[in-house]
């Protein structure tokens, strides 16, 4: 199978703000996983919900898109899906100043503080449903274009207008983000039994991931069939009739896949070094 693909596009960022076309692209975000190599974490609460620095990945994840001027999103829930529409239905409130009368209980802003210009939708796409299913759930809810699509639980520092031109560009029906896997360790150099070089954690340079952050085309979900894995059977059958794109980002990307994983990130924010902090 053939995927084209570009090097990481030096094109200069003029600010999607601008792009007349983003608020007609709406923002996927698979929410609905069970992350259960993130157990300590997630028998509490769904995934998206972990907290980097005292905000939740998904948090996180939308003030990228918005940063490009993508203000609306689509959530597919599944696991403890509830947890997450609590979430936004207190969002507001909970950034305001407010007086509450206990007699009778009526509310009062003293201070408007302004939050995101985000449109949220909710949806429930079942407990155990399938990313493929998920999103042939969602399709009355996504037009007849472009739409962006990436998961709940990773992190990255590309440049989505520069995606967005690629994908545009190349004419396929989906893009993906290709990213390097990180290196779970430092390595070491040897020349003969001499220990010659430290090499810090860094990325593996012996292939590419998919590190999600897709832009497809509406007439791609007619290649999903069934409730089955997108990443499988869709995506192997877009390949194979060359509408699958890969644009290289050698920049951040992390998933936040473990323990290991989320104090990682932890880390990186509170050393105020996020990559993914484009906003």
């Amino acid at each position: 199978m053939e995927i084209c693909s570009s090097r990481l596009w030096s094109v200069k960022y003029i600010g999607l703000m601008q792009h007349k076309k983003v608020k007609n692209i709406p923002v996927v975000i698979l929410c609905g996983g069970m992350g259960t190599r993130l157990a300590e974490q997630t028998e509490v609460r769904p995934k998206p919900l972990v907290e980097i620095g005292g905000r939740p990945i998904l948090w996180h994840i939308m003030k990228h898109y918005s940063h490009y001027g993508f203000n609306e999103f689509i959530l597919a829930l599944g696991y403890k899906g509830e947890m997450i529409k609590r979430y936004f239905l207190d969002f507001y409130t909970l950034q305001q100043d407010f007086t509450v009368t206990l007699s009778d209980g009526q509310t009062r802003i003293i201070r408007e503080n302004h939050g995101e210009k985000w449109t949220v939708h909710l949806v429930d796409t079942g407990l155990d449903t399938q990313t493929g299913g998920r999103l042939k759930h969602l399709a009355g809810l996504l037009g007849k274009g472009a739409f962006m699509m990436t998961y709940g639980d990773g992190v990255c520092d590309v440049n989505l207008a520069d995606l967005l031109r690629f994908h545009k560009e190349q004419k396929s029906l989906v893009t993906l983000t290709a990213v390097r896997p990180p290196a779970r360790f430092g390595a070491l150099e040897f020349a003969g039994t001499k220990i010659v070089h430290f090499k810090e954690k860094s990325t593996l340079h012996e292939g590419w991931i998919n590190g999600g952050f897709f832009v497809i085309e509406q007439k791609s979900l007619d290649y999903i069939k069934d409730d089955v894995m997108w990443e499988h059977a869709p995506m192997e059958t877009l390949a194979a009739a060359g509408q699958v794109c890969g644009y290289q980002h050698e920049g951040f990307w992390q998933c936040m896949d473990t323990a290991r994983d989320l104090r990682y990130l932890e880390s990186l924010w509170a050393a105020g070094n996020a990559p993914w902090k484009t906003w």
